[in-house]
């Protein structure tokens, strides 16, 4: 396949997920390589085969301390710096682009105005029950009228914004909300592609729990309370 931009790169967190890692990188890896789009994992000291596994599908290791944000801050800088990205994809490793991402994002990041802007998939989940789909649902709402894509849904931005606006918080939750709300929602588009991502922790937690818990952490953080009271809530 024909190498046509270079100059992106992909950025992974990763903390012992070996497995779901693996079930990603092995979908999204040879189609990155063909297009010469480098993959850095940045790992938050894994005691799994996370980084095995992130060898072994030739993505660039980064080691930074736990805490997705401090990771992606990371693995942004790595990016950056060493590779001379121009443009950078933020994705979780429990989330794995539906077919044609390649396409989808060689066609925005050609587009000079799309240098402004910044990019998100459509939440999807590998669950098929009506719950889930009325959670994408909800999620496309919140998305079309808050302006707040979460980092599971991906983040595809060009550099000179990333840095503009900061780039991630070094924290251990919310550093995507965090990130979008200083883009802002004007900024923001979202991508015809899906990005399914593993409905474990809602087939653990429930339908309605689990998203009652996230809308609770998130008001908490608009409210500006203590990280480490909104990570309990989260955590619990």
């Amino acid at each position: 396949m024909e190498q046509i931009l270079s100059t992106l790169v992909i950025v992974i967190p990763a903390l012992n997920c070996a497995s779901s890692l693996d079930r990603m990188l092995e979908s999204i890896s040879g189609i990155a390589r063909d297009a010469g789009w480098p993959i850095v994992v940045a790992d938050g000291g894994s005691t799994d085969a996370t980084v095995t596994v992130a060898k072994r599908h030739e993505a660039r290791i980064v080691s930074a301390e736990p805490g997705r944000g401090v990771q992606l801050s990371a693995g942004a800088g790595a990016a950056i710096s060493d590779l001379q990205a121009e443009w950078l994809f933020f994705l979780h490793a429990d989330s794995i682009p539906d077919p044609g991402w390649q396409e989808t994002f060689t066609a925005f990041i050609r587009k000079p105005e799309n240098i402004a802007c910044a990019a998100y998939g459509r939440f999807e989940l590998d669950h098929d029950t009506p719950a889930a789909r009325r959670l994408e649902a909800m999620v496309a709402w919140r998305c079309r009228w808050l302006g707040l894509p979460y980092g599971d849904q991906g983040l595809l931005i060009h550099r000179d914004l990333y840095l503009s606006v900061g780039g991630f918080t070094p924290m251990d939750l919310m550093e995507d909300v965090s990130i979008v709300r200083r883009i802002g929602r004007h900024r923001l588009i979202g991508l015809p592609t899906g990005i399914t991502t593993s409905a474990s922790r809602y087939r653990r937690d429930g339908y309605i729990r689990r998203p009652l818990r996230n809308l609770t952490c998130l008001a908490l953080y608009m409210m500006g309370a203590a990280p480490p009271l909104i990570r309990r809530l989260y955590y619990r």
